[in-house]
C-alpha cells in the first residue's frame, strides 16, 4: 500500500529546509549543472520554459511556489513567498493541461530513480549510450531524458529545441536515444538511430521498426508503459464505469460513479499503479487512492491474447452519437491514411438529432485539392462501424497543440460550439 500524503507540515522539514529551485534556463550545459547543484544541496528542481510569455510564468511561479529561481546569469536569486520541499523531493514539474490553473506533480528521488532505471532496461541502454534531450525540459517528455542520463551515468546532449537538422547531426556524431514526439519524428531520418523514444500525442501505426510507443504522463514521471507493456515495478488495469445517461464522459463523472474492472478486450478507463508517481501536486492534494491506484482520465482496452494495452484517447474526448461511442483517435489514425490529408482532428459537436456528430477537422495536404466529406465518410465506414464516419468536414490552416504535440480538442470544440455549425 502507497504511504499517504497528509499536506506539508513542519515534520516534513525535520531533516532541513529544503527550496523549491525554478530553472528558467535554455536547453544546454547549464541547465544540467544547475539540476546537478539542486540535487547534491537536498533541493528541489522546477524547470520553466524561458520563452513562455510572461504572464504564462507569473502564473506558473504564483502557483507553484518556488523559494529559488536561476535565471541566464546562473546566479540563485531568493523568490519572496515561495514555499520549501519535503526530504527527498526532488523534482516539481507543471502539468500539460491547457485549462484551469497551473499544478506541478511533486517527484521524490526514488519516483525519478525508478523511472530513469525501468526506462533505460526497457530503451535496450547500453554502456556506449547517449541521449539526446530536445523536447521541452519544462515537460516531463523532456525532462525525463535529462534525468535519466544523470541518474544512471548515461551521455547526454541537450539541444534547446527539437530542430529536425540538429537532431540528425546528434545522431551522426553518436546520439544514440531520443525522445521525440510523432511530428518531429516525420522531419528527420529515424534509421541511425539505436532507440527512438516516440509519446506526447497519436503515434503512428506505420512507425519504424527502432521506435518504442511510450504511455504516460506527467503524474507518472512519463512513460511507463512501453508497446503495450508495463514497465517493472508497473501495473495497469481497464476500470468500467457505469453512467445512467448517455453523454461524454467527464472527469467529475468518473470519480463518483461505480466502477469495475473490465474484461479483457473491454474499453474503460486506464489505472496506473507504479512506484514512479508522483507523491502528490504541489497544493498538497494527492490523487492516488489509498490502496495505490491512479486515475488517469484516458480510456483504454486490453487485449484478451496478449494482454498489452491500447489507449483510444482522453475520457473527455469520447464521442457519443446515436447512442454509439466513438473513440477520436482510431477514426484519426483511419484518415491520416488518405494522402489529400496533412493533419486531423475528430471531435465531437451537439447534435439536436444525433446528441453529438462526429465532425474531421482536416489541414490538407494540398488546399487546392482538399478531400470530401463523402471520401472521407468513404474511407471510415470501410475500415470502422459506421458511427465513426463523421458528419461534417472542416478545412483549417493548422490544429491547436501543445507543445508536446498533443490536439488541444477543447479549443476546437468551444470554437465549433460557438460558432456552429463549421464552414
Amino acid at each position: 500500500m502507497r504511504p499517504r500524503h497528509v499536506g506539508p507540515t513542519p515534520e516534513w522539514h525535520a531533516g532541513g529546509v529544503h527550496d523549491l529551485v525554478a530553472l528558467l534556463l535554455p536547453g544546454g550545459d547549464d541547465i544540467v549543472a544547475a539540476v546537478r547543484r539542486a540535487w547534491e544541496r537536498g533541493d528541489a528542481v522546477l524547470p520553466l520554459d524561458p520563452a513562455s510569455p510572461a504572464p504564462h510564468l507569473q502564473a506558473v511561479m504564483s502557483a507553484l511556489g518556488p523559494t529559488m529561481v536561476v535565471e541566464a546569469d546562473g546566479e540563485p536569486r531568493r523568490v519572496e513567498g515561495g514555499r520549501p520541499v519535503c526530504e527527498g523531493d526532488a523534482l516539481v514539474i507543471a502539468t500539460s493541461g491547457t485549462t484551469g490553473p497551473p499544478k506541478g506533480a511533486v517527484h521524490t528521488h526514488h519516483s525519478v530513480e525508478h523511472a530513469a532505471f525501468a526506462t533505460s532496461t526497457a530503451a535496450g541502454v547500453a554502456a556506449d549510450t547517449r541521449w539526446l534531450a530536445c523536447l521541452p525540459l519544462s515537460h516531463v517528455g523532456g525532462f525525463s531524458v535529462l534525468s535519466r542520463a544523470l541518474v544512471t551515468g548515461a551521455g547526454l546532449e541537450v539541444h534547446p529545441r527539437a530542430d529536425a537538422d540538429a537532431i540528425d547531426d546528434a545522431a551522426h556524431r553518436g546520439a544514440t536515444h531520443v525522445s521525440l514526439v510523432p511530428t518531429v519524428l516525420t522531419r528527420i531520418d529515424p534509421s541511425p538511430w539505436r532507440t527512438i523514444l516516440l509519446g506526447g500525442s497519436s503515434i503512428p501505426a506505420d512507425r519504424p521498426t527502432n521506435t518504442i510507443a511510450t504511455y504516460g504522463m506527467t503524474e507518472t514521471m512519463g512513460g511507463v508503459v512501453y508497446d503495450g507493456l508495463a514497465l517493472s515495478g508497473v501495473e495497469f488495469r481497464i476500470v468500467e464505469v457505469d453512467r445512467a445517461r448517455t453523454s461524454p464522459l467527464r472527469t467529475t463523472e468518473l470519480h463518483t460513479a461505480r466502477a469495475r474492472t473490465a474484461e479483457h478486450g473491454r474499453v474503460g478507463q486506464i489505472e496506473l499503479r507504479s512506484p514512479t508517481l508522483l507523491r502528490c501536486y504541489r497544493d498538497g492534494t494527492d490523487p492516488v487512492r489509498a490502496d495505490g491506484w491512479y486515475r488517469t482520465g484516458d480510456l483504454g482496452s486490453i487485449d484478451a491474447t496478449t494482454r498489452t494495452l491500447s489507449v483510444h484517447g482522453r475520457a473527455d474526448d469520447l464521442i457519443i452519437t446515436g447512442g454509439e461511442k466513438v473513440w477520436p483517435d482510431p477514426v484519426e489514425a483511419v484518415l491520416r491514411t488518405d494522402h489529400r490529408v496533412r493533419d486531423v482532428a475528430v471531435i465531437g459537436l451537439a447534435d439536436p438529432e444525433w446528441g453529438q456528430r462526429v465532425v474531421a477537422v482536416v489541414v490538407a495536404a494540398d488546399p487546392g485539392d482538399p478531400p470530401t466529406l463523402q471520401g472521407l465518410r468513404d474511407l471510415v465506414r470501410a475500415r470502422l462501424p459506421v458511427a465513426a464516419a463523421p458528419k461534417e468536414l472542416v478545412l483549417a490552416d493548422s490544429l491547436p497543440r501543445t507543445a508536446l504535440g498533443k490536439i488541444r480538442r477543447a479549443l476546437l470544440v468551444d470554437s465549433g460550439s460557438e460558432h456552429p455549425p463549421y464552414g
